[in-house]
């Protein structure tokens, strides 16, 4: 227990001196914004004494970040863009770029997928992950997810789907198809339905009618990725690459259709 304490204490001694850095002031700017001495804040970045409750919530409000996020979250090896904007907070999102500074997409493997819940806001996770660049892929942020089982055929098991990050939940479309990440199910993909003012919750449904749609709280929800595009891993069924099929598809990615005009 008190190994643990320690590690938390030095963590937050660091990433208060890294918070600090990243707005580009000194312990005395700091000091002064607070209201306290800067031998105080030196005392705290040395981790030569832990701040009181009280100092802890002056930081977060300070810096816009929960309290858990400062004191379990080695926040060095974010950057500034790693924090997104969640109501009156920020909360930690690593992020990957390159080395041009453009963004990667992070691919959650199948073996991995399980961990997703415990590693989604931990940036050490994050950059042991896998990652692609898809030229096609629009702005935002963008995750890649295995799919399981068949509840969205014709997206088969061990398809990819390739989601864009949802920052405001009121944001989501009714019908639109999203992955989630929720605290009792993992990851999910499904066909989601706004219900928030009724009863504070999703209504999630399979394409697949054999499954039942149900319902999950918002406060069950951790993260919303709206889909962006597939990937599959299989060989095409004859039966899907009807022409109903394919002009489908066009139409979804917003491909313009004219009708084939008659030779002579």
């Amino acid at each position: 227990m008190i190994t643990y304490i320690c590690s938390i204490m030095k963590k937050l001694s660091k990433n208060i001196r890294y918070l600090r850095q990243l707005r580009k002031m000194t312990q005395e700017d700091l000091a002064e914004a607070l209201d306290v001495t800067r031998s105080r804040i030196g005392s705290y970045e040395e981790n030569r004494s832990e701040p009181s409750i009280e100092t802890l919530i002056q930081f977060s409000e300070y810096f816009e970040l929960p309290i858990d996020v400062m004191v379990k979250n080695d926040l060095s090896l974010s950057k500034e863009k790693s924090f997104i904007e969640l109501g009156q907070h920020r909360v930690l999102f690593p992020i990957v770029v390159d080395d041009q500074n453009e963004d990667v997409i992070e691919v959650i493997p199948i073996k991995a997928s399980a961990g997703y819940l415990n590693g989604y806001s931990d940036p050490e996770y994050i950059e042991q992950l896998a990652q692609i660049k898809l030229p096609f892929i629009p702005t935002g942020k963008h995750r890649a997810f295995p799919i399981k089982g068949d509840s969205m055929l014709p997206l088969k098991d061990g398809s990819w789907v390739i989601g864009k990050f949802v920052e405001d939940i009121q944001d989501i479309r009714d019908g639109r198809t999203y992955v989630l990440l929720t605290k009792t199910e993992g990851i999910v993909y499904k066909r989601v339905y706004n219900q928030i003012e009724e009863n504070s919750s999703l209504l999630l449904k399979s394409d697949n009618k054999v499954y039942q749609p149900y319902a999950v709280p918002i406060s069950e929800i951790l993260e919303i990725w709206e889909f962006t595009c597939s990937i599959r891993t299989q060989e095409y069924d004859e039966g899907e690459l009807k022409v109903e099929s394919i002009m489908r598809m066009l139409r979804e990615l917003q491909v313009e259709l004219e009708p084939l005009k008659k030779s002579g």
